[in-house]
């Protein structure tokens, strides 16, 4: 799809706008996770940023911050994970985004984890290289019903 992405090092000033994108709640459906309250999500952030070991980068859309890309250590393994505002969906930017990103992290193997009805971040990440490497049956609890998740790995060569 056409338009102009860019990545850029989180500024303050994004984490409104990633705020406000992570209460929407078809948003928060898909990816099976629950929004935070302001404090907590600032907090989190707060937390994050100063995190040396994750790397942190802004989404820009024609000049609109339209989500962001993180990376982070989970249990001895290197994962990856996004969030694009929805006005921003269906437009071919997370592809386009997590392959720019994966050019600055450099360490492979990377995991992601989605939830197994999100097809639209599934077909993101196979986009990208990464291959179905297992399934988790408790990847989050959703009105006290299990979400079933997916693991997907980028290996070294693709």
């Amino acid at each position: 799809m056409a338009g102009n992405i860019q990545l850029k090092n989180v500024q303050e000033s994004d984490l409104a706008i990633f705020f406000e994108q992570q209460r929407d709640p078809l948003a928060n459906q898909m990816a099976a996770f629950p929004a935070r309250d302001k404090d907590a999500f600032m907090a989190h952030w707060a937390k994050i940023m100063k995190d040396e070991t994750i790397i942190l980068q802004t989404i820009l859309f024609e000049g609109q911050v339209a989500g962001n890309l993180v990376s982070f250590e989970l249990s001895g393994q290197r994962e990856v994970g996004y969030w694009l505002g929805r006005e921003f969906w269906g437009k071919g930017i997370a592809s386009r985004a997590l392959l720019e990103f994966l050019k600055q992290v450099k360490e492979r193997p990377l995991y992601a984890h989605v939830a197994r009805h999100n097809i639209a971040s599934l077909r993101v990440l196979e986009k990208c290289g990464f291959r179905l490497q297992g399934k988790e049956k408790n990847f989050a609890v959703i009105q006290g019903e299990p979400v079933e998740g997916l693991i997907l790995k980028l290996e070294s060569t693709q």
